[in-house]
């Protein structure tokens, strides 16, 4: 299939696709960890463009379908509490919950809004000033220091109905409990690099030192993957390391300001990911003297059993134990209009990408 969506030179892409594919003498499994390098991969036909025995699989990425049913659970509890606004990233919206969403609740007259970025939500917080208003910390380290940023400005300016439901996740533990789960045969990472613009690249180290999986850190054109892709068949046959292919753009140490303001709002805990479970250190709750801005804290609520709908496989999505064609729901009772769980409806999900771009290629085959 040829390369559908590119901006560079052509001549390059052809390049990189000739040096992968005359590469190649066994089955490898690669996992991109960004939602958005999984629908780059779709949408441009790199997966149909280099040989069939790379096998490229998506992974925990997208903070959204990352986020469990309990978490999606407690924001639709927030949603009915009184004098309450809900704020949040419209990808949210349609994420079932155990009985409803948030888009369900929203058409029952609850005050849910959306904004772009949590500085709206401060806002609507500064001019809403009789209401609690509660922004769904959902992301991970690219989001959590602009939402650090605005808890920061709602204490200096005394915004005290200003309230944040913290559901970050950070990506290196998530990557550590894959690499050393013994049923995931990943040979190597693309790694996201939007956090790792604000992490670097150190904190990816131990995936190379420990567990011997090539690493690339990536941009997000068609051909930043394709070098990716190359440069991790390289490490293959020489020694694991984690390259910055996104140079323009991600530095060794990061973003040392943006690290210093997460750090100044956010303590790291134990975190719940849907699919994998609880992860180490994998999350971020704000700190005690902020405690005052904690929705859950405020509220006094706690998360609950959810209903799991056994039908969904994001878990296993999200994984790489499946590519979603092989979910017997997948382009039949799940579709982005119906979605069973978060991997449809996210525009960083892998099932939507599969559905949006590559459903034609992949339906006959697995169903």
């Amino acid at each position: 299939m040829k390369i559908t969506r590119y901006r560079e030179n052509e001549t390059y892409a052809k390049k990189f696709l000739n040096q992968i594919n005359s590469t190649i003498d066994r089955n490898i499994n690669f996992m991109e960890v960004c939602g958005t390098h999984t629908m780059v991969i779709s949408s441009s036909g790199i997966r149909q463009s280099i040989d069939k025995r790379i096998k490229l699989l998506s992974g925990p990425g997208c903070p959204v379908c990352v986020t469990p049913q309990e978490d999606i659970d407690l924001a639709i509890s927030l949603a009915g509490q009184k004098d309450v606004i809900i704020v949040t990233f419209g990808d949210m919206m349609r994420v079932p919950g155990s009985d409803s969403s948030l888009e369900k609740e929203k058409s029952k007259g609850r005050d849910i809004r959306i904004v772009y970025s949590a500085l709206d939500a401060l806002k609507i917080a500064q001019s809403e000033r009789s209401k609690k208003v509660i922004f769904l910390g959902v992301g991970f380290e690219t989001t959590a220091p602009t939402i650090a940023a605005a808890i920061i400005l709602a204490k200096e300016n005394k915004v005290n109905n200003f309230l944040v439901l913290s559901l970050f996740k950070l990506i290196p533990p998530a990557l550590r409990k894959i690499a050393s789960a013994p049923n995931l045969k990943i040979d190597g990472f693309i790694l996201p690099g939007h956090v790792s613009t604000i992490i670097g690249s150190k904190p990816y180290e131990f995936l190379a030192r420990e567990f011997a999986k090539p690493c690339v850190i990536t941009g997000f054109e068609t051909l930043d993957i394709l070098q990716a892709i190359y440069l991790l068949l390289n490490q293959l046959q020489t020694l694991p390391s984690v390259e910055i292919q996104y140079r323009r753009s991600v530095k060794p140490e990061g973003n040392p300001q943006a690290q210093k303001t997460m750090n100044q709002v956010f303590k790291v805990t134990d975190s719940n990911w849907r699919g994998i479970g609880q992860i180490e250190n994998s999350g971020l709750v704000l700190n005690s003297e902020l405690q005052n801005f904690d929705a859950l804290t405020f509220f006094g609520l706690k998360p609950k059993k959810a209903k799991i709908n056994p039908a969904c496989r994001c878990g296993d999505v999200l994984l790489g134990l499946i590519i979603p064609p092989e979910c017997k729901q997948f382009a039949k009772a799940c579709t982005p209009e119906n979605a069973i769980g978060p991997c449809m409806v996210s525009s960083e999900g892998a099932c939507a990408a599969y559905y949006k771009y590559e459903r034609s290629l992949t339906t006959d085959k697995h169903g």
